[in-house]
């Protein structure tokens, strides 16, 4: 399969875009266009915004702010983790050795 990009064509708000994109990527770029397409109509109905490039920075920003509030999320979580992580560890022996030596078949007695 070859990886030069090809035109895909996209709809955003009535609007058709030509976009050039790898063979394998299309599929993204059209849910990516679908998912703009949506935030961009939902931002056009309230009436607050008007015109097509306020409507399309408002839904940029919207996205870009889910896209770090999922980010901080995940790094929430994984710090989360490892402080559990850590619990565990020093509740069952003090050290993750204790833990992957219980968990290896090898070492068992």
């Amino acid at each position: 399969m070859s990886k030069s990009p090809t035109t895909v064509e996209v709809s955003i708000l009535d609007k058709d875009y030509l976009v050039a994109c790898p063979e394998d990527q299309q599929d993204a770029l059209r849910r990516a266009a679908r998912h703009l397409d949506s935030k961009m109509r939902e931002i056009r109905t309230t009436g607050k915004v008007l015109g097509t490039e306020r409507i399309a920075v408002m839904a940029a920003l919207n996205i870009t702010h889910e896209l770090l509030e999922d980010s901080s999320m995940s790094g929430a979580a994984d710090e989360l983790l490892r402080s559990m992580e850590e619990k565990l560890d020093s509740a069952l022996g003090g050290s993750p050795s204790a833990t992957d030596s219980a968990n290896n078949p090898d070492n068992r007695n």
